[in-house]
C-alpha cells in the first residue's frame, strides 16, 4: 500500500457514508460503491446521501460512484467493505473481478450468519484473501458523532504494523484520532460480542431497570467478552483498551447505538419483528447471538449475558422474566 493505491468504499449506509467523509480529508480521488443508482444521482447532484447522514456534505469533485460492485472493485486497490454481515453474501454475489492482490478492509462490526465466520474470515475462504491482505477498523466510533465532527478514535488492526500504519494515516484527521493493533481476531470478535451486550443493555434499560443495575451487566458483559477471547484465542491483547472496553462501553450507553435501541424496544415489549420494521438501519447482534450461541457450543464459555439475550430474542422468552434470572447470576 501507498499513496498511489486507490480506495474504494463499498456500502451506502450511515457507516460507510462517516468513512468517505473522513477519508475525503486525506485522499485525492475515492471510489464509492452503492447499489442504488438513485442515491448515486441524489449525491451527485446534491452532495448529500439521501438516504444516511444527511446533515454531512460531500466533497463530491473528489468521489468517483459506482453502481456496479465490479467496476469499483476492479478500479481500486483497497477495498473498504461498510455493508451489515447479514447482507454481505448478497452484496457479493454478483461480483466476477477476483480480490486477489486487492487490499480487504472490513469496517463491518458483525458475523456472516450461516457459516459463523468473522468478516476476515469470510473473505479468507469465500474470496481466498491471505490474511495478510486483510485490516479491521473498529471503534468505539458512531457514524452519527463523526457526521458532527465530535472527536472520535478509530482502531486499526493489521497484521503487518506498516499496512496499519497506511490506513491510519489515510483515516486520521482533525476530529479522528488513529490507534493501530495486529489483533484482527480480537477486534473482530469484541466488535461483534459487545453488540449483544449492548442489546441487553437496551432491554433493560426498555424493562425499566435503573444505571445501577445496568453498570453491573456492562462489567459482567466485559468480563464475558474477555473469557470468551482468551478461550477461542488467546494472545498478547489489554482487553482494558479502547477497541474492546471502550467500544463495549458506547455502544451500551450510547443513544446512537442501534443495538441498545433495538433491545430497547425489546425491553418495552416489540416483537422482533416490530423493532427491526421501525429501525433504519441493522442490529448487527440480533443476527450475531445466534451465531455465538451455536460457536461457543464448541467452546463451553460461561456466557449468561449471551444465553439471556438468545433466549428472549428467538426462545421469545419474556424480558422481564430472563432479566430477572440472568440478575441471580451476575457479580
Amino acid at each position: 500500500m501507498n499513496e498511489q493505491s486507490r480506495i474504494a468504499v463499498i456500502g451506502g449506509g450511515s457507516w460507510a457514508t462517516a468513512l468517505v467523509k473522513v477519508l475525503l480529508n486525506n485522499v485525492k480521488s475515492l471510489n464509492w460503491y452503492i447499489r442504488d443508482a438513485e442515491s448515486i444521482e441524489f449525491i451527485q447532484q446534491h452532495h448529500i446521501n439521501p438516504k444516511y447522514l444527511s446533515s454531512v456534505t460531500l466533497e463530491i469533485n473528489k468521489l468517483k460512484m459506482f453502481s456496479d460492485i465490479d467496476d469499483a472493485i476492479r478500479h481500486s486497490d483497497i477495498i473498504v467493505f461498510a455493508i451489515p454481515a447479514a447482507f454481505l453474501k448478497d452484496a457479493m454475489e454478483p461480483l466476477k473481478t477476483s480480490l486477489q492482490g486487492k487490499y480487504v478492509v472490513s469496517a463491518i462490526k458483525g458475523i456472516v450468519p450461516g457459516d459463523n465466520i468473522t468478516i476476515a474470515e469470510f473473505f479468507n475462504q469465500y474470496y481466498k484473501v491471505s490474511f495478510d491482505y486483510i485490516g479491521v477498523i473498529s471503534g468505539p466510533c458512531h457514524a452519527e458523532e463523526v457526521a458532527l465532527e465530535r472527536l472520535s478514535y478509530l482502531t486499526i488492526a493489521c497484521k503487518d504494523e506498516a499496512n496499519a500504519e497506511f490506513l491510519a494515516s489515510q483515516l486520521e484527521c482533525r476530529f479522528i484520532k488513529t490507534i493501530i493493533s495486529s489483533d484482527i481476531y480480537g477486534i473482530e470478535y469484541a466488535s461483534v460480542l459487545k453488540n449483544i451486550i449492548a442489546i441487553a443493555a437496551g432491554i433493560c434499560h426498555g424493562a425499566g431497570y435503573g444505571d445501577n443495575f445496568l453498570s453491573v451487566l456492562i462489567s459482567n458483559g466485559y468480563k464475558e467478552i474477555k473469557r470468551f477471547l482468551e478461550r477461542t484465542y488467546a494472545c498478547k491483547r489489554k482487553t482494558s483498551n479502547s477497541a474492546y472496553l471502550g467500544d463495549l462501553l458506547v455502544t451500551c450507553y450510547s443513544q446512537f447505538s442501534r443495538n441498545r435501541t433495538f433491545g430497547t424496544m425489546i425491553g418495552k415489549g416489540y416483537s422482533v419483528k416490530t423493532a427491526q420494521l421501525e429501525m433504519n438501519m441493522v442490529a448487527e447482534g440480533y443476527y450475531a447471538v445466534a451465531c455465538i450461541k451455536e460457536i461457543n457450543s464448541k467452546h463451553n464459555v460461561k456466557m449468561p449475558i449471551t444465553d439471556a439475550v438468545y433466549n428472549i430474542l428467538y426462545d421469545k422468552i419474556s424480558p422481564a422474566v430472563e432479566m430477572k434470572l440472568l440478575s441471580e447470576k451476575l457479580k
